[in-house]
Parts: C-alpha cells; sequence; structure tokens
C-alpha cells in the first residue's frame, strides 16, 4: 500500500468544535506518521448556509491546531463533475426519480412506524409510469433522485470497529439529490473521494450507516471504496451528548479561554485510547503513536475542566523558542530566564504578562512590616545577582532578625511581587533588580 491520502471535510456553515477538531487530527497525523497527504475540502455546496466567514474561520481553527493541509478544494467548484457522476447513475438504473413531498413522506414514515415497521421507503416511485411521470411535473412537481441499494448485506472491516455488517434491505434508498438540483453529501462525498483518490476515509461512528450506502456508490462508479475508520463520539463529563448549537465547545471558544492547542490535541487523540493523555511537546509525538487499533470502541469522555489541567501542564513544558513570539504579543516578553522562572505558574499564557508587570513594574508593594523590610534592605548584597542571591540574601536576613519560615519569607514576597504566592523568588529576585527591590522594600511603587 502507497502513502494514504486522507481529508477532512468541514461545511462552512457554522463554527469547528471539538468533535470536528478530532477528526481533523486523526487524519492529520495518520497522513503525517505514514508520509502521506491530508486534503482539506470544504463541503459547501449548501447555498444558503455556506458562509465565507466560517471558511475563513475553519482555516484559521485548523492553523491554530497544527493541522495544515496539503491541498485545498472546495465542492462549488466541482459541480459538473457531480452532473456527469449523476447522469451516468441515471443511464444506469442507479438513481431514480422521486416526486413525493416532505409531507407525504413524513406521513407514510409515521404510518409504517404506527404498524411496527421501520420506516424504510417503499420505492414506490419506480412503479410510477413515463405518463405519471409527465402528469406530476406538469402540477410543478420537480423531482429528487434516489440511489437504488442492492438486496444484499455491505461488509467491510474497519479500521477501528472491526468486521461491520449493513444489512441494505433494511435501509432507505437515500436521497442524492435535491429537488432544486443541488447534490447531498453522501453523493459528492463518493464523487470527491474518487477523484481525488482518497485512501482512507476517518469519521465519525454517526456516518457507519452513510458508510454502507457509499461503498455501493463507489461501486456503481467502478471503483473499489477506501477503507473506514470510524471513531466513537465525544460525550461529555456525564456521559451526554455534546452541543453543536452552543459555541461552547467550539474552538473559537477554547482559544479564547486560553487553552493550547497542544493541550487539546493530545487529549482529543488520546481521549478513549490505551495511550496514557499526558502533555506533549509536539503533534510529531502524537502522530508516532496514532493507532486505530488502540482506539476503543466506548465513547469518549471529553471534560472542558481536564482539558484546562491539561493545558496548564502542556505550558509548563514549552521551551523560550517556541513561545517568544506569542508572549511578545502579549507585551511580555522579558527573555528565556523570565520565561524559565514564571512558566510553571501559569494556567493559561495570558498570565505571564502580570507577572512581567511583576518584575518590570511600575508595581506597589504591600508593606506587612516597615522596620523588618528596612532591615532587610540594608543588608541587600551587590549585584550581580543570580538564583544563588536569595538564599544567601534571605539567611542573612534570617540570622540578623531572628525570623524564619514564613515570617521570614512572607513579608518579602509581599514587598516585591505584591502577591502571596508565585515562581520561585530565587529566580524572579535576580530579574527584578537590585535597585527595584531596594525601592519596594522601602514602600516605593516602581
Amino acid at each position: 500500500m502507497g502513502a494514504p491520502v486522507v481529508r477532512f471535510a468541514p461545511s462552512p456553515t457554522g463554527l469547528l468544535h471539538v468533535g470536528n477538531a478530532r477528526t481533523a487530527l486523526f487524519n492529520r497525523l495518520f497522513a503525517t506518521r505514514l508520509g502521506g497527504r491530508f486534503i482539506l475540502r470544504l463541503d459547501d455546496t449548501d447555498r444558503a448556509r455556506s458562509k465565507p466567514e466560517f471558511e475563513a474561520a475553519i482555516e484559521r481553527d485548523l492553523d491554530w491546531l497544527g493541522c495544515g493541509w496539503d491541498a485545498k478544494e472546495r465542492q462549488s467548484d466541482r459541480l459538473d463533475r457531480y452532473e456527469t457522476a449523476k447522469t451516468r447513475l441515471i443511464s444506469e438504473g442507479r438513481l431514480y426519480p422521486c416526486y413525493e413531498t416532505p409531507e407525504e413522506l413524513e406521513f407514510r414514515r409515521k404510518r409504517l412506524m404506527a404498524q411496527g415497521k421501520p420506516p424504510v421507503y417503499g420505492r414506490a416511485a419506480l412503479r410510477l409510469t413515463d405518463a405519471d411521470r409527465a402528469r406530476l411535473e406538469s402540477e410543478g412537481r420537480r423531482p429528487h433522485w434516489r440511489f437504488k441499494l442492492g438486496e444484499g448485506a455491505i461488509e467491510w472491516v474497519d479500521l477501528v470497529r472491526g468486521p461491520v455488517r449493513i444489512d441494505e434491505a433494511s435501509q432507505s434508498d437515500p436521497v442524492m439529490v435535491r429537488a432544486d438540483g443541488t447534490f447531498l453529501y453522501g453523493f459528492t462525498s463518493v464523487v470527491d473521494d474518487i477523484e481525488f483518490s482518497i485512501s482512507h476515509i476517518v469519521r465519525g461512528e454517526d456516518h457507519v450507516t452513510n458508510s454502507a450506502a457509499q461503498i455501493e456508490l463507489f461501486g456503481a462508479l467502478g471503483v473499489s471504496p477506501p477503507a473506514f475508520a470510524h471513531l466513537p463520539l465525544l460525550v461529555d463529563a456525564g456521559g451526554g451528548g455534546l452541543s453543536k448549537r452552543t459555541g461552547a465547545l467550539s474552538l473559537a471558544e477554547l482559544r479564547e479561554r486560553g487553552i493550547e492547542p497542544l493541550a487539546l490535541a493530545a487529549l482529543l487523540v488520546r481521549l478513549g485510547t490505551a495511550d496514557p493523555v499526558e502533555p506533549v511537546t509536539s503533534l510529531d509525538t502524537l502522530a508516532a503513536t496514532l493507532d486505530f487499533a488502540r482506539v476503543g470502541r466506548a465513547a469518549a469522555r471529553f471534560s472542558v475542566d481536564d482539558l484546562a489541567v491539561l493545558s496548564a501542564r502542556t505550558l509548563h513544558l514549552v521551551e523560550y523558542s517556541s513561545v517568544a513570539s506569542r508572549l511578545g504579543a502579549l507585551d511580555a516578553d522579558l527573555g528565556s530566564a523570565f520565561w524559565l522562572a514564571v512558566r510553571g505558574n501559569l494556567a493559561t499564557l495570558t498570565e505571564a504578562r502580570a507577572w512581567a508587570d511583576v518584575v518590570r513594574g511600575p508595581l506597589s508593594p504591600t508593606i506587612e512590616d516597615a522596620e523588618f523590610l528596612d532591615q532587610a534592605r540594608a543588608l541587600l548584597p551587590a549585584e550581580p545577582w543570580d538564583e544563588t542571591t536569595w538564599k544567601g540574601w534571605t539567611q542573612a536576613v534570617g540570622f540578623a532578625s531572628g525570623r524564619k519560615g514564613r515570617a521570614l519569607f512572607h513579608p518579602l514576597r509581599l514587598a516585591l511581587t505584591a502577591r502571596d504566592t508565585g515562581p520561585e523568588m530565587a529566580k524572579l529576585l535576580p530579574l527584578i533588580g537590585r535597585a527595584r527591590v531596594a525601592a519596594r522594600l522601602g514602600g516605593e511603587t516602581v
């Protein structure tokens, strides 16, 4: 088998959510691991709901997540290909016209269910004569087109679910073309997958039944289907479904919260697998361990709280070279020593700005004991300072004052940072510098 070709096919009708992101990551990392290609395909045939701003948001989110694409396609540019495939399937009797209205179809569906029967389309349209069709069209009806399924079962070995068998007799012939002439996803997707030589279709398990019909459609168009991997769906911490109708779990919202993209990637890729959910320092690390056989069948529980904890742990491992530009954008780039001093105390990167302000000022010190601080100021050593300065200075202050523990350290931290807790003072002290330290110990705002 050659290098895989995979695709991520969002509709530009809204913002990407974490379920979309999981699909995108599995596709991108699978291609990365095996030296394949990752295609971004925008399924934008819904003319009313597809918006340029959503397309831009999708690209921005994928870029933030690290899912760069090797090629980008839009279905709206390929309508002639779909018309060609439609004409072929009509001529071969696999697409047939249907004239029922949505209301008529709904009535039949409810009647079948009331009789305890599966609500499967009964192929009434296949019994229409040419005269029937002419009469219906003279009444102003325009046909939608269904794909005629076979009578047997469709079977495949899914890379996640193992052997899958779908009895096509239990399924309605799927609508492939609407009455207004626009194409549905199940049709356009197969035509595109053929033309782009997609080798693996990786998506959520809510598409399993669709895959059976699409496998038949591949065959009807004279092509062997790709391999399939259907990922378990994400649920919330309580086991309920994640809502797509709110922005609470959109990538844009998570980015606004300060979530690290590597943390989101690690959680989404390893959640529900045999691999531990731990911080990673690159997407290559995730790609190296990605294996569909290690993905469990159970729904994966996604917790924003767990994500926030993982995001902070991820941030604590980030090297200065990887974060310098982002610190600069926050006006918080005080160099490598500063980053190494504060990163372990950050929940989100934006908090680095507050610690940059502590270091460079101006800061109004909190004075707990002015007399003690005057004593400490008198014992300040000369510069240059390094990370050993704090220990030597506080030992001298402790010996002179008789203080130790919290009584020694807490007033000094309050005066120098105006905070009860924070990064190691041994690392902060040389960054603040002797002049500011002396002034703050004296109660000055600097």
